[in-house]
């Protein structure tokens, strides 16, 4: 399992392991920049840590729906 993941990080740093690089790192933007908006908007309102919790679970969310579409090379 070790041997697996440091086999797609190694791809991965390589810039070998997707198809297209620009679109999966456009899609890893787009999903932190909705959980940091998230962050700040509940933050102005709520405790810190639950502006975390939220900032978390919408990045989290987001992120399946985002990567569907990203293909392996």
């Amino acid at each position: 399992m070790i041997g697996m993941a440091m086999s797609s990080a190694k791809l991965f740093f390589q810039g070998k392991l997707f198809k297209d690089n620009r679109k999966v790192m456009l899609h890893f933007g787009i999903g932190a920049g909705l959980g940091i908006l998230a962050g700040v908007v509940v933050g102005q309102f709520a405790p810190i840590w639950v502006a975390t919790a939220v900032a978390g679970g919408v990045a989290g969310f987001a992120q399946p729906f985002l990567l569907k579409q990203v293909k392996y090379a």
